[in-house]
């Protein structure tokens, strides 16, 4: 069943206004990439340049626990990928469905990170005031001020993610988004959550495994 939104000024036609919507996403993408490709750019600096202190302090992280998250996250995109299928289908009750496993996977993560960081807290190893920090040089402390900055900005992604697709369950279940003449709205959904699963990816091996 083929999309068939209705098309508004300036386009010509729903191709082109579909275009246009997938390009600025593109766009707003690209910007957030820069960020924490910014961040990840400073982080294999350091590692080159202070390897052995870097090393340790990448071990003192759990890294058992960032793969979990790992694992919850892949989980949360493939089932957002599924959501995205059935909406193109004109599935609501199984795009609903699959949109809201993938934000009880995000949640999920969200709730692991807390206990994480309580951990990091305990053993001071979070860089916040309170802590007894106990890093043995300067390009220590920075990787674990960098780690807070990343995860942290990583978390907030998420959080703004998680209350998007809840957003999307809602009109779903209110039949206020018409599917698949509105399917669209999903895909750009999807890759925005499909970003932060990219992101974290990367950080993981950047920060858990520089070993």
């Amino acid at each position: 069943m083929a999309e068939t939104a209705e098309v508004t000024e300036p386009y010509r036609d729903g191709r082109q206004q579909r275009q246009a919507a997938t390009m600025g996403m593109y766009i707003f993408l690209g910007s957030e990439i820069m960020l924490f490709g910014g961040i990840a750019a400073v982080l294999l600096s350091l590692r080159l340049l202070h390897s052995a202190e870097i090393v340790q302090a990448s071990r003192a992280l759990h890294f058992g626990i960032g793969g979990l998250n790992t694992v919850v996250l892949l989980t949360s995109s493939l089932s957002v990928a599924f959501a995205t299928e059935a909406a193109k289908t004109g599935k609501a009750s199984l795009t609903a469905f699959r949109l809201a496993a993938a934000s009880v996977c995000g949640l999920l993560f969200l709730a692991i990170k807390a206990y994480e960081y309580h951990a990091e807290f305990a053993e001071g190893l979070l860089p916040v005031p309170g802590v007894q920090t106990h890093y043995g040089s300067n390009a220590q402390h920075l990787f674990m001020n960098l780690y807070l900055v990343a995860t942290g900005l990583h978390a907030l992604h998420l959080t703004i993610g998680i209350v998007l697709l809840c957003l999307l369950v809602v009109r779903l279940a209110r039949d206020t988004l018409p599917l698949p003449q509105k399917a669209i709205v999903i895909t750009l959904a999807g890759l925005y959550w499909h970003l932060i699963d990219v992101i974290w990816i990367c950080l993981y091996p950047i920060l858990y495994l520089a070993r």
